[in-house]
């Protein structure tokens, strides 16, 4: 049926959508504290003055988060065979949730979807990255979960600093789950359930909306097997909160075999595997920062979604899809090999030469950060906190690390020491991290 408009109709302003449909006056950007920058993108202009001070000595950068600038990134010959693909593909737009022929790669090379999961390609969508992943993540837990802005995503004690703030900035607010250093803050049952209580009885009728499990995790370096990751899940769901957000950008970097989405998907019913989320990508096991290449599995509800809100946003870029689907024609763990291989030899490196040297620190069997304690250090020369002891470092030792403070309150006594590196540059930064801990 066609609706004709008076031209008096039409010369008056109208909303574009439903009056029952608008979203409600809300002033809570107003109320926001600001958003910081991350300091990942400013640390390494701390090692400048030492450079200045110090040129014929070398510095070692231990606050790395990206394989592509500290080990050999993508072999060339991915990006070429990448850009064939790009070739054939042509500049046109694709769909918002990236290729048919990226999606079927990854649905069947990589992830090796068992039939009695019953996921298909349908299943998986591309992002332009993972800070863009969990953006559309965060929208659909809240869209979808609990229909409402204000709600919290939950996270760990000490969680990576971009789960603060990427969330917050959308209209979510983060709840900081119990952890104590001992265990390296890891989730408990018992925590989530005071979390989801915790959120409850703070009023307006507040709720969780979803909860970040991540193993091996960031900062920390902690890593979960997969039955206590299924646990921690299960327990979620049981108190109430709707998704559960696997992050597993660090998975494949590791000395054993990476995660299993068939075990995982396969220990939840229907109703629940519907409400799990997994997030994956390049840019961590490939040395693919800046190539922003991620994707998430999850339901087609959650699929559908994304679609709909990339096609109006964000799109995932093809480069990225196809430089995917290069690795996984050779196979991904051969592809990764030059980060992988260095990564795990450096991480032995790291622990024997921690545990020598009488460090407490969080180190797993995964990823390439290991959280070291300071607390010692900080005391003796009379710092503040980890922020002080990063800035000395840098400036007298010529090595940088992430402050603890830079991630919550409770890691303010520790570093986050990177060894995405090549195992003689990750034994002199350590020897580099010692003189700095005994000179103070």
């Amino acid at each position: 049926m066609t609706h004709s408009l008076s031209s008096a109709a039409l010369e008056s302003p109208i909303f574009a959508v439903p009056t029952d449909a608008l979203v409600p006056v809300n002033g809570y950007p107003k109320a926001q504290v600001d958003i910081p920058q991350s300091r990942m993108f400013i640390i390494k202009k701390l090692l400048a003055s030492f450079r200045e001070k110090h040129p014929d000595q070398p510095a070692y950068d231990a606050s790395q988060g990206d394989g592509g600038a500290s080990l050999p990134g993508v072999p060339h010959n991915l990006l070429e065979r990448a850009f064939e693909l790009l070739k054939q593909n042509g500049t046109a737009y694709d769909p918002p949730t990236g290729t048919l022929a990226f999606r079927k790669a990854t649905a069947e090379q990589y992830w090796r979807f068992s039939a009695e999961i019953g996921y298909t390609p349908e299943n998986i969508a591309a992002t332009d990255g993972g800070r863009d992943a969990l953006l559309k993540v965060y929208q659909a837990m809240a869209w979808l979960g609990t229909g409402r802005i204000g709600d919290a995503l939950l996270v760990s004690r000490v969680p990576w600093i971009s789960y603060l703030w990427g969330p917050y900035g959308m209209g979510m607010n983060v709840l900081l789950a119990p952890g104590v250093e001992a265990d390296g803050w890891e989730y408990t049952e018992e925590g989530i359930a005071a979390s989801a209580e915790y959120c409850a009885k703070y009023g307006e009728g507040r709720r969780i909306a979803g909860i970040v499990i991540t193993s091996p995790d960031n900062p920390t370096g902690r890593t979960l097997s997969m039955a206590r990751q299924i646990a921690l899940a299960q327990k979620a769901f049981a108190v109430g909160i709707p998704f559960v957000l696997f992050d597993w950008i660090y998975h494949q970097i590791s000395e054993g075999e990476p995660a299993d989405i068939n075990a995982l998907l396969s220990a939840f019913p229907p109703e629940e595997r519907a409400r799990i989320i997994v997030l994956d990508g390049l840019t961590k096991s490939l040395g693919a920062s800046n190539i922003r290449a991620a994707h998430v599995v999850a339901s087609k509800q959650v699929i559908e979604f994304i679609a709909s809100r990339s096609s109006h946003g964000v799109m995932p870029n093809f480069y990225g899809q196809a430089v995917a689907q290069a690795a996984y024609e050779i196979g991904f763990r051969k592809a990764a090999a030059p980060i992988i291989e260095p990564t795990n030899a450096s991480r032995v490196i790291v622990r024997e030469f921690l545990k020598a040297k009488g460090y407490r620190a969080v180190i797993g069997d995964g990823g390439y950060y290991a959280f070291i304690d300071c607390s010692a250090a900080i005391q003796r020369g009379g710092l503040a906190d980890s922020i002080a002891l990063v800035e000395y470092m840098a400036e007298n030792f010529g090595l940088t690390a992430i402050a603890g403070s830079y991630f919550s309150e409770a890691g303010k006594n520790w570093i986050r020491f990177s060894y995405a590196l090549p195992p003689e540059i990750t034994a002199k930064a350590l020897e580099r991290f010692d003189q700095a801990m005994r000179s103070l």
